[in-house]
C-alpha cells in the first residue's frame, strides 16, 4: 500500500460518479471564468485548508459534509466548486487529506450503538421506581406516607438522571456536542412536579383552598394526579426506543441520501413517525395507568408535556441546547403566573389577574393550564426540530458507550 497521498498527488479529483463532477457527470470544461484546482488558485484546497482540523478528524465523507452544513457550507455553495451537492465535495475533501499512515480511520465508529439489554434496563428504571413509589403511597398512612414520598421523589429522580446520562437520550457522549445552557433539568423537575402538584393547587386555589397540605392521596384538601406522572415515568422506556430508532433512521438516510435537501426530505418523515409513535405509546400508559389507580388519566396535558420532553430531549441530545431550555422555561414561568395570578387576586383590588385563569379553569378544568403552555412549547419545538434535526450536521457520529 502506498503512502498518504496529498491534493496535488492526486492530480484531478475525483466526485462520487467521476473526474470533478459527482454521480457520474463527465467533467465539466475548464473556462477562464472558472479558476483551476490545481495549486494555489485551487479553491478546494483553500476549503480544505479552512477546514483542515473537520477533514484530519473526519471517520467518514459524511461527518465532513455534516461539518460543512454547520459552518454554512450549503449544496448551492457547493456547486461553485463544481459538485452537485455538499455529500459529493466532501468526499473529494475526504480523498485528498493528508493522512497518517499508521492510524487509518475508524468507519466503525461512525454507526450508532444498538439498543442492548443495559440501555432498556435504564429506559425502564424510571418507571419501576415511580409504579414502586406510588404503590407505597398507596399502603401506607400518616408519616409513613410522607417519608415513603420523599423516598420516592430521590428514586424516582435518580432513576431519570441515569436514563439521561446513558443510552439513546444521552447528550454527553456525542462528537459535536452544542453549547452547555444551564437551567434545563431545573424545568424539567417543575413540569414534572407541577403535573404531580400543580392541577390540585390550582383547583383548591380557584375555589378558594386549599386548606391543607398534600397527604399523598387523590382526595385529600390538595390531591395528587399521580397516573399521568407515572405513565409519563414508564414512557422513559418508549422515549428511549424512538430516540434510538430515529438516529438509525437518520444514519441510514444520511448515507442514502445524494444531497442536503434530499435528506431533509426524506429525514422529516422519520422524526415526526417517531414523535408519534411515542405519543400512542404514551397515551397507551396514560389509559392503563389511569384504569389501575382509578383516577382521570389527564389525557391533554399529559400527552402535551410528554410531547414537549420527548422533543427537548431529542434536540438536548443532538447538540441544540438552547431552544429546549427555552421553551421548558417559558412552560415554567406560564405555570407559575398562573398560580400566581389566582393567589394575588386574593388582595384588595387584584381580583381581575384570576379572570383568564379561572375562564379556563371553567372550560378546560385545572387541566387546561398545562395543557395550554405545553402544548404551545411543544408545537414552537416541533417546528424548530423539524428545520434543525433534518440537517445532517445533527447526526454527527456518536462514539460507542460502553
Amino acid at each position: 500500500m502506498s503512502g498518504p497521498r496529498t491534493g496535488d498527488d492526486l492530480g484531478t479529483p475525483t466526485g462520487r460518479g467521476g473526474p470533478v463532477g459527482g454521480f457520474g457527470e463527465p467533467a465539466l470544461d475548464q473556462s477562464p471564468s472558472v479558476p483551476s484546482r490545481r495549486g494555489a488558485a485551487d479553491p478546494v484546497k483553500v476549503l480544505m485548508h479552512r477546514h483542515r482540523e473537520l477533514c484530519e478528524r473526519a471517520v467518514d465523507p459524511l461527518e465532513i459534509a455534516a461539518g460543512l452544513e454547520a459552518h454554512g457550507v450549503t449544496d448551492r455553495t457547493a456547486a461553485r466548486f463544481r459538485h452537485r451537492d455538499v455529500f459529493s465535495l466532501a468526499e473529494e475533501m475526504y480523498a485528498r487529506i493528508s493522512r497518517d499512515a499508521e492510524t487509518p480511520p475508524r468507519h466503525e465508529a461512525a454507526a450508532v450503538p444498538r439498543l442492548g439489554l443495559g440501555r432498556v434496563a435504564f429506559g425502564l428504571l424510571p418507571g419501576a421506581l415511580c409504579a414502586a413509589a406510588v404503590a407505597g403511597l398507596r399502603l401506607t398512612e400518616g408519616r409513613t406516607r410522607l417519608a415513603v414520598a420523599a423516598l420516592g421523589v430521590v428514586a424516582v429522580g435518580l432513576g431519570l438522571r441515569a436514563v439521561l446520562r446513558r443510552g439513546p437520550l444521552s447528550a454527553e457522549e456525542r462528537t459535536l456536542p452544542g453549547p452547555h445552557t444551564p437551567g434545563t433539568r431545573m424545568w424539567t423537575c417543575w413540569l414534572l412536579g407541577y403535573a404531580l402538584l400543580g392541577d390540585g393547587l390550582l383547583g383548591a386555589a380557584v375555589g378558594g383552598g386549599p386548606d391543607g397540605l398534600p397527604d399523598g392521596t387523590a382526595a385529600g384538601p390538595w390531591p395528587l394526579t399521580t397516573a399521568p406522572v407515572l405513565a409519563l415515568a414508564l414512557a422513559c422506556g418508549p422515549a428511549a426506543w424512538t430516540a434510538h430508532l430515529f438516529a438509525v433512521g437518520a444514519r441510514r438516510k444520511v448515507t442514502a441520501s445524494r444531497g442536503l435537501e434530499e435528506f431533509a426530505a426524506s429525514v422529516r418523515p422519520l422524526l415526526l413517525g417517531a414523535f408519534g409513535l411515542f405519543l400512542c405509546a404514551l397515551a397507551a400508559l396514560l389509559a392503563v395507568c389511569g384504569a389501575i389507580l382509578d383516577e382521570p388519566a389527564g389525557y391533554a396535558p399529559a400527552l402535551a408535556l410528554g410531547a414537549l420532553l420527548l422533543l427537548a430531549r431529542l434536540l438536548t441530545t443532538h447538540g441544540f441546547t438552547h431552544a429546549p431550555a427555552v421553551a421548558l422555561g417559558t412552560a415554567a414561568a406560564a405555570e407559575v403566573a398562573a398560580q400566581a395570578g389566582v393567589f394575588t387576586a386574593r388582595l384588595p383590588g387584584c381580583g381581575a389577574l384570576a379572570t383568564p385563569v379561572d375562564t379556563l379553569v371553567t372550560a378546560w378544568g385545572p387541566g387546561g393550564v398545562p395543557a395550554l403552555v405545553c402544548g404551545a412549547a411543544a408545537l414552537a419545538l416541533l417546528l424548530h426540530a423539524t428545520r434543525t434535526l433534518t440537517r445532517a450536521s445533527a447526526h454527527a457520529r456518536a462514539q460507542p458507550q460502553p
